[in-house]
């Protein structure tokens, strides 16, 4: 196109440059000869535009502006001119495989449409790329003929003798030197890039780094919106009229009243009054005091907004779950025992759960059958029945009752015969390895040689030297534990069924202790003080936790089937819930009884503890501990259950968990023991 122009032009020349002359023999002007050419021939013959390939006439603008629209511009008609169809990169992966000129194809940006290049674009981007000229024709390096010194001349062109100034250090540029280095060390000069810095600090139009500077809050504006606007006076009331009505005027007790009040205290702090015109009113005495009072009120007193807080407030109660997805658990009284004639203070089921045993103040033992109610057995102990405990080893079917100081194993005869004969000669044939520490014990193993207490299952008798509190099983059946509140070093002992040994393992235990517990699964010992379980390693015999009761004095005490939660009762109305793997402080303490609690327990297979008190009740509780550790245990109580009437200010004193249904046993003051199903 280039060389069609240049062309043309040359042809004009050549001709503007001939002499024509005309018929009268007059010269030519250049302007007639121009016109004369154009008139023969079309002036757009040779034209050409360079934005005729081009299909969108959106104009030679950025396409980056419609990159977030379906668009890319609009025709002269003002018309959108839609996005072509671009392909996915499936597409675009077609496309490499299959067409052979995919590498030498590029995409217009302006047209949208696809160029393939040719031979000679191909070659001159290779020799782009190579670095040498784009054309490849020209000869980059030959021979420079220099024209001014090719020939070499007698005499010089210009003889001007070199400046002395072009050899010898100036001494201006000397000092603006020492000035310059002056000004740095003294910090009047900056370099450069402190300088900029500087200024783009100080400029406000300046871009900023900063991520998050236009989220805040300018100062003036937040200055602004913080103001908090003085308190407005109060507007007068009839009161303050010098006419108010009857009913506002002081008579004398008001008024004694109101002089005898502290200023701060009185409701008005002026005297109504009444006057009968406007113009008998006299001056406000205390306008400069109150008015002193104003100022002293809006210079010291400090003012803050108080924030509403919308919130609903049934959503800070936790949400619990409903008792009816909580279900089983005991509702309803099932079945009354009687037949004690005294407070019956313990009961105990056997590991079935077919059987229950029962000591009283009466002297005896009972044992029932929990299917029908009929009392199986009545066995004489000789004195009050303070506690017993059924072993939950079924292979060991044998109960220990306290009576006083002594400690008695008995064979209940219930069940399975060949289970009761199999106790019968593991009791007689027992393994005497003798006292290898060489101290004597304080406690005496003893038979029963008497034919009528042998045939009423009485075994084996264990004299202590004080009254035994508390007796309980080790989860295997041949160890149990007694616990002597009034003695010291052998406050607690440990006895093995098989070898009818005894041991203290503590010499001097720390506090009074009043209960104690083996862990279901881990070789641990808890031994409750008045307001501290401590928790024993059996195996490495040293102290492994202390957890710190909040309550005042513990009367009972439970662990959980798994073994890492704990509750505790205590006189003081509370029951404590420990989580051993959280805190060694209560997890969670409730107090929903209103009188001493007498025993806590927990059921071996539902998630339900149970807690009796002197108000009368046995609440059931609902308490979920789950296998993740990430979750807390679902603490919900479900059923307050009453029955046991109040005698001398006891009620319910003992209740116990059914093996393996969801029922629970409770014993109280009024000498009847209670199902509830």
């Amino acid at each position: 196109m280039k060389i069609m122009k240049t062309t043309m032009e040359q042809t004009v020349m050549m001709r503007m440059k001939v002499k024509t002359f005309s018929v009268n023999h007059r010269p030519r002007t250049t302007m007639e000869e121009t016109q004369e050419f154009f008139s023969q021939n079309n002036e757009y013959e040779y034209d050409s535009s360079d934005e005729e390939d081009v299909r969108n006439t959106i104009g030679n603008i950025p396409i980056e502006w419609y990159d977030d629209f379906p668009h890319i511009g609009y025709d002269i008609e003002g018309r959108k001119l839609i996005r072509p169809n671009q392909g996915d990169a499936l597409d675009e992966f077609l496309e490499k495989v299959d067409d052979p000129n995919y590498w030498r194809t590029v995409k217009n940006k302006l047209t949208g449409q696809k160029v393939l290049l040719s031979d000679e674009d191909v070659k001159m981007i290779q020799r782009i790329q190579s670095g040498t000229h784009p054309a490849g024709k020209e000869d980059l390096y030959a021979p420079w003929v220099d024209f001014f010194t090719n020939e070499v001349m007698q005499m010089p062109v210009t003889g001007r003798p070199p400046d002395k100034r072009s050899f010898i250090p100036s001494k201006w540029e000397k000092q603006r030197v020492g000035q310059m280095l002056h000004a740095l060390k003294m910090g009047w000069m900056k370099p450069r890039g402190e300088i900029r810095k500087m200024k783009l600090a100080n400029d406000p139009n300046a871009p900023s780094l900063d991520l998050w500077k236009d989220d805040a809050e300018p100062e003036s504006t937040k200055r602004y919106r913080m103001h908090i606007p003085a308190p407005k006076e109060p507007l007068p009331g009839h009161a303050e009229s010098f006419n108010p009505p009857e009913e506002y005027l002081f008579d004398k007790e008001e008024e004694a009243k109101w002089d005898a009040q502290e200023p701060e205290e009185r409701r008005m702090n002026f005297k109504p009054q009444k006057f009968s015109n406007y113009r008998s009113v006299p001056k406000f005495a205390t306008f400069i005091n109150e008015r002193f009072s104003r100022l002293l009120d809006l210079y010291l007193a400090s003012r803050q907004r108080k924030m509403k807080m919308n919130v609903n407030p049934e959503d800070l109660i936790p949400k619990r779950p409903d008792k009816k997805d909580l279900m089983p658990y005991p509702t309803r009284e099932g079945m009354i025992y009687k037949g004690h004639a005294g407070m019956v203070r313990s009961i105990s089921p056997d590991p079935t759960g077919q059987w229950l045993a029962s000591g009283s103040d009466d002297e005896t033992m009972k044992l029932w059958e929990v299917a029908t109610g009929r009392c199986m057995k009545t066995l004489s102990m000789g004195g009050k029945v303070t506690y017993v405990a059924w072993n939950q080893n079924p292979s060991c079917n044998v109960i220990a009752a306290v009576v006083g100081k002594n400690v008695i194993i008995i064979n209940p005869g219930l069940g399975d015969k060949l289970v009761c004969t199999n106790v019968d000669n593991t009791l007689n044939n027992f393994e005497d390895s003798g006292d290898s520490s060489g101290q004597k014990s304080s406690v005496d193993w003893s038979g029963y040689d008497d034919f009528t207490d042998q045939l009423n299952g009485f075994r084996i008798k264990i004299a202590h030297p004080k009254n035994v509190a508390q007796i309980t099983w080790h989860a295997k059946g041949d160890y149990f534990a007694t616990v002597q509140r009034d003695s010291k070093s052998q406050a607690v002992l440990i006895h093995q069924l098989s070898k009818r040994k005894t041991q203290a393992p503590f010499s001097k235990p720390k506090g009074l202790v009043q209960l104690v517990m083996f862990h279901p699964i881990h070789p641990y010992f808890f031994v409750a003080t008045q307001q501290h379980v401590r928790v024993y390693n059996l195996v490495k015999q040293e102290l492994f936790k202390k957890l710190q009761a909040n309550c005042k004095y513990i009367s009972s005490i439970d662990i959980h089937p798994g073994g890492d939660n704990i509750i505790i009762g205590s006189y003081d109305s509370r029951l404590c819930w420990f989580d051993t793997d959280l805190s060694t402080k209560p997890y969670q303490t409730l107090k929903y009884h209103k009188k001493a609690l007498r025993q806590v327990t927990f059921h071996k297979h539902y998630p339900l503890f149970a807690s009796a008190s002197d108000d009368g009740s046995v609440i059931i509780s609902h308490g979920k501990v789950y296998s993740d550790q990430l979750l807390n245990p679902l603490i919900v109580t479900v059923k307050v259950l009453r029955g046991h009437k109040t005698t001398d200010h006891l009620s319910v004193l003992d209740c116990k968990f059914h093996p393996t249904q969801p029922w629970v046993f409770s014993s109280g003051a009024d000498s009847t023991i209670r199902l509830f199903v």
